[in-house]
């Protein structure tokens, strides 16, 4: 009965490199369970994490359903600027990224209300025929639109990533993949690999405050689209479903909403 109620965080998990890991098995599971909105305690809850380790799980945390910090009374604080400057530097543009895909976590949230899909998801969401996809554990989709591989070893400044069927675009360098298949992705300190889905529309907060269509340009040939439910405020009103589409057209990247008028104003990514 506990999917009645707003949510829960994953338990008192250790801070260790293992409860990083567990910290994103328990997120998957509970979502799986019917319990869509959970996430750890950013550095574990007990022990005293090392900045390498903190940075990761903040990272991670940015992109699960609920993101705080949190520890024993006896473990230490778990603020960024605690673990020095470079930590602080790259907890900036963390927290900035999660803000900025707020708009996009409304929409999950939405859903998950409506379908019961949760946030985050298992890499073999889209395919559960798919052997290869459901051995891994390390990496995971965000709504349908994002692929996230948190950095989940010491050390490493890069990780292999396994990929889904169909085109997926690296949002800081915009390289694309074709899935099936397996990647090497450069994950320095300040960076973790989130990748795209070719097609999707992911509703970002622009830079003056509003809500902006983010698009990836579908493979040519091909089409995309993506739902969106905004944000309606206080109360308990359930907000609109807005479904779009995207195709090319010439040689442009169209949008258009369910009555075929065409969305001014998107931005399109990875042409």
């Amino acid at each position: 009965g506990m999917q009645r109620y707003g949510g829960t965080w994953s338990g008192d998990v250790e801070s260790g490199w293992e409860g990083l890991r567990a910290s994103l098995a328990l997120v998957l599971g509970l979502g799986l369970c019917g319990v869509p909105y959970s996430g750890p305690d950013v550095g574990g809850f007990g022990g005293s994490p090392s900045p390498e380790l903190y940075l990761r799980w903040l990272q991670l945390g940015a992109y699960l359903p609920l993101f705080r910090t949190h520890s024993a009374i006896w473990a230490g604080r778990r603020e960024p600027w605690e673990f020095g400057p470079e930590v602080a530097e790259h907890a900036r543009g963390v927290l900035a990224e999660r803000e900025r895909l707020r708009p996009y976590l409304v929409s999950l949230a939405h859903l998950a209300r409506r379908t019961g899909a949760p946030y985050v998801r298992p890499l073999w969401w889209g395919a559960p025929e798919d052997r290869v996809l459901r051995d891994c554990e390390d990496a995971f989709l965000l709504g349908d639109a994002l692929l996230v591989a948190p950095v989940l070893e010491c050390g490493a400044d890069r990780r292999a990533v396994r990929l889904p069927r169909g085109r997926w675009y690296d949002t800081v360098t915009e390289v694309v993949y074709e899935g099936p298949g397996q990647v090497l992705l450069d994950a320095p300190p300040g960076r973790m690999p989130v990748l795209a889905r070719a097609g999707s529309v992911v509703p970002v907060r622009g830079g003056d405050g509003s809500v902006v269509w983010e698009v990836w340009a579908p493979a040519r040939g091909r089409t995309g689209g993506g739902v969106v439910i905004r944000d309606p405020g206080p109360g308990f009103e359930p907000g609109v479903v807005e479904r779009y589409s995207v195709r090319w057209v010439g040689e442009s990247v169209v949008v258009e909403d369910e009555a075929g008028e065409v969305v001014e104003g998107v931005v399109v990514r990875g042409l």
